[in-house]
């Protein structure tokens, strides 16, 4: 049941395209343009929820995937071709914009966020997330 509510909350701010914070809740605007995200790093607090609106800019579908390496791996080789059932996982049509909310975990390690259409992780479409 909780998780059905994240997914609305998350599908409904995506389909107006606001991005209202609540409190404690830390917004991060992220750019797509030429297939390159406006951020390549970010540090949040052990525990600290982000809600990550991306604009895409590009005439092209991206993806913004949030996790450790092995969520980066499985996303690389895999063949999902729409995201936006799970936090950190969401594609964003050319033109659009989308949202998804992280709560991030309470110890510190390494995270990861990209685009795995083909050909986009290796074109440089990815960044790092510092838990401390």
């Amino acid at each position: 049941m909780r998780a059905a509510l994240v997914v609305f909350a998350v599908l409904g701010l995506a389909a107006c395209g606001r991005a209202e914070a609540r409190p404690g809740v830390r917004v991060v605007d992220v750019d797509v343009h030429y297939s390159r995200y406006s951020i390549s790093r970010l540090a949040v607090r052990p525990g600290e929820t982000v809600r990550f609106v991306v604009h895409n800019r590009d005439p092209i579908d991206h993806e913004l995937i949030v996790g450790d390496a092995g969520v980066q791996d499985r996303h690389e080789q895999g063949t999902e071709p729409r995201h936006g059932l799970r936090p950190g996982e969401i594609t964003i049509p050319a033109g659009t914009t989308a949202v998804t909310q992280v709560t991030f975990p309470s110890t510190p390690v390494p995270l990861f966020f990209g685009c795995h259409l083909p050909g986009h992780w290796a074109y440089g479409m990815h960044g790092t997330i510092a838990v401390r």
